[in-house]
């Protein structure tokens, strides 16, 4: 017997069992990949921001220079580093954004590969790069070690030029999805998003200058908004890939007897 369960509602779960035919055993929307990335890297900042407020607000917002009311809202390396349990809570939620964050690279990899074999390839490793160094700011905070924790952010920071842009020209390089002006509109939108992250940088230099070396108060506030904003469109630029995705499912198959092996 063929047991049967299937939702085609975008980014729904679809269930197939082939108990005899062996066939798929079960499958998901390539949707979810990208939605369950920004629920848990969203839930990271949010969940030490909200903490961070509630627990710790003077001591987060104190910097070298000055404290409240002066400075009166925390810079996002305060927030995700610097006291318990806020620290704990962002780790452990940044870890498991991981599986997700992987799986989007290896999703676009699928998705390149025939059109932009080479383009495929520069996006995986550059990702994978951006990846690696995520973690060397997220785990390594600048209570820890500043330098390490700087270098690892402004690595980031970097790679996330040619990361975008490869998304940028690729957005609509899809084989599978036949919604050509679904994908305009969303490549319409990656394109704000990146004009956004980037538009948001030299403010918050010349609020860090301000800050770092004219000493001037409130500076380090103004810094830090753009800080998160950087962190907003971040988050926001990766959910976009809900649209291409809904094109793929993940599917797990039963392997072939060991007889059929041989």
């Amino acid at each position: 017997m063929t047991g049967l369960l299937r939702n085609d509602a975008p980014g729904a779960f679809a269930r197939e069992f082939h108990l005899s035919s062996g066939g798929t055993l079960h499958k998901i929307s390539g949707w979810w990949v990208p939605f369950l990335h920004t629920v848990c890297a969203s839930s990271a900042f949010l969940g030490a921001l909200v903490i961070g407020l509630q627990l710790h607000y003077h001591k987060i917002v104190q910097n070298e220079h000055f404290g409240y009311p002066d400075e009166w809202f925390p810079s996002v390396s305060a927030t995700i580093g610097d006291r318990y349990p806020g620290r704990n809570v962002f780790q452990l939620l940044i870890a498991l954004t991981c599986p997700s964050r992987l799986l989007l690279h290896a999703l676009w990899y699928v998705l390149l590969s025939r059109a932009a074999p080479t383009r495929a390839k520069a996006l995986f490793g550059i990702g994978f790069l951006r990846t690696m160094t995520c973690g060397g700011w997220v785990y390594v905070t600048s209570s820890d070690d500043h330098d390490v924790h700087d270098v690892m952010m402004i690595a980031y920071m970097l790679l996330t030029l040619p990361y975008m842009i490869l998304l940028l020209k690729s957005g609509d390089k899809s084989p599978f999805t036949h919604n050509a002006k679904e994908l305009a509109a969303n490549r319409s939108r990656r394109k704000w998003v990146f004009l956004m992250f980037f538009g948001s940088i030299p403010p918050m230099i010349y609020f860090f200058i301000s800050h770092k070396v004219h000493r001037v108060a409130g500076a380090y506030t103004s810094y830090a908004f753009f800080e998160w904003a950087l962190i907003v469109f971040d988050v926001m630029f990766d959910s976009l890939a809900m649209v291409e995705f809904k094109a793929l499912d993940l599917a797990v198959l039963p392997g072939k007897p060991d007889e059929q092996r041989e």
